[in-house]
């Protein structure tokens, strides 16, 4: 990608060299986005990516004096930030042995606002639409720690096997074995496992029509009306529990029964995105409390006119934050918010 072969400002560069921490800062800015969204790919966690984040900073404050200015600075960074995503991978894979999406959130859409707009054609444009996608990331989450690097790498920032290569002091051979083995597992995914559930609406109109559809059937506590909007297929998930619910009727038979006891109305739903896809927050009131507090995110993948995943997870306060809500309403906030 050109941003990985732009030579760094030498003046920010020399002044960071001697330990001007605002020029440092200035220097890596216009990275800081792009690293970020490599991490979260790269380990499924938005939590996660903040700390590898902050570490590569770290690591590359501490390290700028040895950074050879004949290369691209932005290069340097997707190194350090490529070790230390691996190394919470092998730290993760020893505590999450048994449950690999464990660890999984949503990205808040309003994060990727700020990467500058890419210069591709629509082939590449696809590419990069789905490698936000939960379908993508939730993946790249059951591929050895090498093969998801290189294929991030490759495929999603398009650098060379050389260049991947010097990155991971691995030879040209081994890393195009490694990106065919990863590639060979996605595809597999595509057939018959998680990547099956790409977000695919007809149009962005249909995808709005089956949301608010969804919200009405839901504020409505219409169980028939809400289920016809799932695919025959449709699958529930709830990471980091393993419960999986798959099928339309199961998956109607949750939302008849489990939030809230059924009692959906008690839940008020107001839009959201994250991945590059539709969600809704949720806000449960409790009996003896008037105000809605923040109850779990939904991320939903629609296949044509058709619900086909739906991704649960808990209630973080921190999550609300970065997807730009509250974590509390009271009654009239909800209301404008719903309106």
């Amino acid at each position: 990608m050109a941003s990985t072969r732009t030579a760094p400002e030498p003046g920010l560069l020399a002044a960071a060299r001697v330990g001007d921490e605002r020029a440092f800062v200035q220097l890596t800015a216009s990275h800081r986005l792009a690293l970020h969204l490599h991490c979260y790919r790269m380990l499924g966690s938005l939590h996660d990516a903040d700390d590898a984040l902050q570490e590569t900073m770290l690591r590359a404050w501490r390290g700028i004096d040895r950074f050879q200015p004949n290369a691209p600075l932005a290069a340097w960074l997707y190194r350090i930030a490529t070790n230390v995503c691996l190394r919470l991978i092998q730290q993760r894979r020893r505590r999450d042995a048994a449950n690999v999406d464990s660890h999984l959130e949503p990205y808040p859409d309003r994060l990727l606002e700020g990467l500058p707009a890419p210069d591709l054609g629509p082939d590449a444009i696809a590419v990069e639409r789905e490698s936000i996608g939960l379908a993508f990331v939730t993946a790249m989450q059951l591929l050895p720690p090498k093969q998801r690097t290189v294929l991030v790498l490759r495929d999603v920032l398009g650098w060379s096997a050389r260049e991947v290569a010097d990155q991971l002091d691995d030879s040209v051979p081994a890393v195009n074995s490694a990106l065919q083995r990863g590639r060979e597992r996605l595809e597999r995914e595509r057939l018959e496992g998680t990547m099956t559930r790409i977000h695919a609406p007809r149009s962005r109109s249909a995808e709005a029509r089956v949301m608010e559809r969804f919200q009405q059937a839901w504020a409505a506590v219409d169980i028939p009306a809400l289920t016809a909007l799932l695919a025959d297929d449709a699958l529930l998930t709830m990471p980091p529990e393993a419960a999986r619910f798959e099928g339309r009727e199961q998956v109607g038979m949750f939302f008849a029964t489990a939030p809230m006891d059924g009692h959906l109305d008690r839940i008020k739903l107001i839009p959201a995105r994250a991945n590059g896809q539709p969600a809704l927050a949720a806000y449960a009131q409790e009996d003896t409390d008037r105000d809605f507090r923040a109850y779990g995110v939904m991320v939903f993948a629609i296949n044509n006119d058709r619900i086909d995943w739906i991704v649960g997870f808990p209630q973080k306060p921190e999550l609300f934050t970065r997807l730009g809500l509250p974590t509390q309403l009271t009654h009239s906030a909800a209301r404008e918010l719903i309106a």
